[in-house]
């Protein structure tokens, strides 16, 4: 068999593969809230809205109207002259006349020229910046949208809304803008000249507009359904591979790796059936422009030769009809290639616009005062709260922890643990009750000053590309080399980082890849301790390190902690036995509050865990001899 057969061969199968009913639904999978076409209708409202963009831009917009106004004047007189060189050069048999008239022309086209290079440089630098400025504003609105609205949405499909959707506006704001004021000046221009030359060849050249107008109106809610539907498709392909990649290593453990690239096939092929279907259908101006065109260009060289026939007007006068009637068609072309582009444009900024519509739902009041530095005390005051309504999180909680002391919180998975954490450092806002720090509220004091007084580390550790240093200064940018040394000696950090090829400058890749769990866990520590909070929160931080590593960690402990406020989640017994209060957390109330000893004496909950974990202990250890 030869490879061109082969191949065919191959090809057969896999596209009986993709269309065999035997596939499994893969259509169900990662499946967003926000993935989905928005129904608003076309809103000069928001269309303006996203113009106002344009406004810190308004003086080299003026410039660029202003050339374009030169060179559209420039190419509207060159038929006049034309006409005039058939009229009263050629026909006369004036050669100085001709002369005069060609290098005019020449003077025109310089013109055009000049004014369209220059068009061109302005409306690039103002659509790139145009573009950056709505890239910052919609990031920076994203990176203060509080915790619940990414819980609803996966990174992907944030990705693809400040990246893509915004691209997507290149082409109104370099070219869209100013072309449509330019192409409604040349039409302006074309119709008042045309009809001065002769009315009724005018009214005959245009006789069939309506029609194209009818048939554009009928497919532009379409057009425009289409390029959503497109976006859409685009935010899932993003998603799923932003997932896959993170996830790569659980796909290849299950062997998953067939499936995962079934359904890549399958949003990968249904992003390209949606392409082109929306480019079949924007693609249907060019031709409607060209027929409308064809049609009223054998109209008017009908008619118009009847007329210079008649005597009614000269040749040159006629030629340079047909010239303004070539020139007329060319920028209803233009205007519906930029009538697609604003229907992308609005496609995107209606998903952009959802965005930068979302606030946050943990908002500072417009009377929050900025917290004090406090010193430690913490209280939750019959707290209730909810992540969905309906499914209580926390109930009733009522706890008061002193400055300075050192609080576990233990319970099974979801008892609300983490839950307490959230609402300390207000990622979310109570239902009911009210938590505060020092005696202050709260959601009375403004989010960077409570946070800026509190650290997390948590079991999942996040570090960023770039140096272990600037990692470590994430909290404290200004803090010194030293000061970075310090915080790293403390959790004992600075052991395996000094034996590093570049020791405090090394490189580290997204998520700290090349460090080991209990690694990047030390270096998320310093991070926090250098920050030199008042409240310190460990999320599980221990869960990822070795005994010897965690031994040296609460040798650091025993003297980090001294002055500070601590919240430590842990399953460990040896994290929290030492703590002046551990709470047991059940359903999402205080099943039980007191010391290590106090609560084994009460031969409760916390009892019950202590001793599960000894048996699964004694379980794992290997018998001796």
């Amino acid at each position: 068999m030869s490879q061109a057969a082969q191949r065919f061969e191959a090809e057969a199968k896999d596209r009986a593969r993709r269309e065999s009913p035997a596939v499994p639904d893969v259509r169900h999978r990662f499946v967003y809230p926000d993935d989905r076409a928005i129904e608003k209708p076309f809103d000069w409202r928001q269309m303006r809205r996203l113009l106002g963009y344009m406004s810190p831009y308004k003086k080299d917009v003026f410039i660029a109207l202003l050339v374009t106004t030169a060179g559209t004047i420039a190419t509207l007189i060159v038929p006049l002259l034309i006409s005039a060189a058939i009229d009263n050069g050629i026909t006369a048999g004036d050669i100085g006349y001709l002369t005069r008239m060609t290098l005019y022309l020449g003077l025109c086209y310089a013109t055009w020229w000049i004014t369209a290079g220059i068009r061109i440089r302005v409306t690039n630098w103002i659509g790139q910046r145009i573009l950056r400025d709505i890239r910052e504003a919609l990031f920076r609105h994203v990176q203060y949208l509080s915790f619940n609205f990414f819980d609803q949405r996966s990174a992907g499909s944030i990705l693809v809304r400040i990246i893509n959707d915004v691209n997507a506006l290149q082409e109104l704001f370099t070219n869209g803008v100013v072309n449509v004021l330019m192409d409604l000046l040349i039409l302006t221009g074309i119709i008042a000249i045309m009809v001065s030359i002769h009315p009724g060849l005018a009214f005959a050249s245009m006789v069939i507009l309506p029609f194209m107008m009818a048939l554009s109106t009928g497919i532009r809610r379409r057009i425009r359904r289409g390029w959503q539907e497109v976006r859409i498709r685009l935010s899932r392909i993003n998603s799923h591979l932003n997932e896959a990649i993170q996830g790569m290593r659980v796909t290849q453990a299950f062997v998953q790796e067939k499936e995962n690239m079934r359904f890549f096939d399958y949003i990968n092929d249904d992003y390209r059936r949606k392409m082109n279907e929306s480019t079949r259908f924007s693609d249907l101006f060019a031709p409607m422009v060209e027929l409308t065109g064809a049609v009223g260009t054998c109209i008017v060289y009908w008619y118009g030769a009847t007329l210079v026939i008649r005597g009614e007007i000269t040749l040159g006068l006629f030629v340079a009809f047909v010239y303004y009637l070539g020139r007329f068609w060319e920028p209803i072309a233009r205007l519906g290639n930029v009538y697609n582009q604003v229907l992308q444009a609005m496609a995107s900024s209606e998903r952009i616009f959802e965005f930068m519509d979302t606030q946050p739902s943990v908002a500072e009041r417009p009377d929050a005062v900025a917290l004090p530095p406090i010193e430690g005390e913490i209280r939750f005051e019959n707290v209730f709260f909810e992540y969905k309504p309906g499914r209580p999180a926390l109930r009733g909680v009522d706890l008061h922890v002193k400055p300075g002391q050192t609080v576990a919180l233990v319970g099974a998975t979801g008892s609300g643990k983490t839950t307490i954490v959230n609402l300390l450092c207000r990622f979310y806002d109570v239902t009911s009750g009210r938590v505060t720090i020092d005696g202050h509220d709260v959601r009375d004091v403004t989010l960077a000053s409570l946070r800026s007084q509190i650290s997390i580390v948590l079991q999942d550790t996040f570090l960023f590309s770039g140096s272990i240093a600037d990692n470590i200064r994430f909290g404290r940018p200004d803090a010194t080399m030293e000061e970075v040394r310090e915080a790293c000696r403390a959790v004992g950090a600075d052991e395996f980082i000094e034996k590093l090829p570049d020791g405090y400058d090394t490189i580290v890749s997204e998520r700290g890849s090349g460090l080991s769990l209990g690694q990047r866990q030390l270096v998320s520590f310093a991070r926090a301790l250098l920050a030199n909070p008042r409240i310190l929160i460990l999320d599980e931080a221990t869960a990822s390190v070795d005994t010897e590593t965690e031994l040296h960690i609460q040798k650091a402990l025993e003297r980090l902690l001294q002055g500070r406020t601590a919240i430590v989640i842990a399953h460990r017994l040896s994290t929290i036995r030492n703590a002046d209060m551990i709470v047991v957390m059940d359903h999402g109330r205080i099943a039980e509050l007191g010391n290590h000893d106090e609560l084994m004496a009460k031969d409760g909950i916390y009892r019950t865990l202590v001793e599960a974990q000894f048996k699964f202990i004694d379980r794992s250890t290997p018998a001796a001899g």
